[in-house]
């Protein structure tokens, strides 16, 4: 029991100290959504199979602060409908994104979640939606999107093509990565930054001469 909790510890102790290298990241992912916030933006999250259960989870989490004095904030989980997703898809996008264009505002926040290893449906084409509309985007991601991201810390808005993710087209303007090929240490890491900008968040929004300069897209 002892040698398998040590190996169990050992496999998570690379992606849990990646997070700690980027926190600069997760604090400017957190400065620019409580910006918006602040300036009465929504929250929406997406994500596909089990990142579709977590995306819920960090929307919840939002909307319903478990914390006393924490303010509640506007999160909306696209994939938690089942009615509007699976009505919606029919214009020729994908149903997370058709939902998104039809509910999303330009100061409001799209953050979607990417596993590892596996089909991602239409999360990527519905961040591009999302940057489109003029929304804040932020990506819960592996190293493997990371791998791909042309930028060093998430936040150049620029983009060169119509394919998010790939090498001329960031996938999001915060691309905040879980460093592990282990599907639930990947979960464990999401929901980790994800409480970490929770709290950032709120820690931002009681500071509102911050929130000034908002950071880009």
């Amino acid at each position: 029991m002892a040698t398998a909790l040590a190996t169990a510890a050992a496999r998570r102790a690379g992606p849990g100290l990646a997070v700690t290298a980027d926190a600069g990241r997760i604090a400017r992912a957190a400065h620019a959504m409580a910006a918006r916030f602040q300036r009465g933006g929504r929250l929406l999250t997406f994500g596909i199979g089990l990142a579709a259960a977590d995306a819920a989870h960090v929307a919840v989490e939002f909307a319903h602060p478990a914390m006393a004095g924490r303010r509640a904030l506007p999160a909306i989980p696209l994939a938690a409908d089942a009615c509007a997703l699976t009505a919606s898809g029919g214009n020729g996008s994908g149903p997370l994104t058709a939902q998104l264009r039809m509910l999303g505002r330009p100061h409001d926040i799209a953050l979607g979640i990417l596993g590892p290893g596996r089909p991602d449906g239409d999360v990527p084409a519905a961040l591009a939606a999302a940057r489109e509309i003029g929304m804040l985007t932020v990506a819960l991601a592996t190293g493997e999107h990371a791998d791909r991201d042309p930028r060093e810390d998430g936040t150049d808005p620029a983009r060169a093509s119509a394919s998010p993710g790939t090498a001329a087209t960031p996938l999001a303007a915060h691309l905040l990565a879980a460093r592990s090929g282990d599907p639930l240490i990947v979960r464990e890491i999401h929901l980790t930054i994800a409480h970490l900008l929770w709290e950032l968040v709120h820690a931002f929004m009681e500071q509102p001469d911050l929130l000034v300069v908002e950071a880009p897209r």
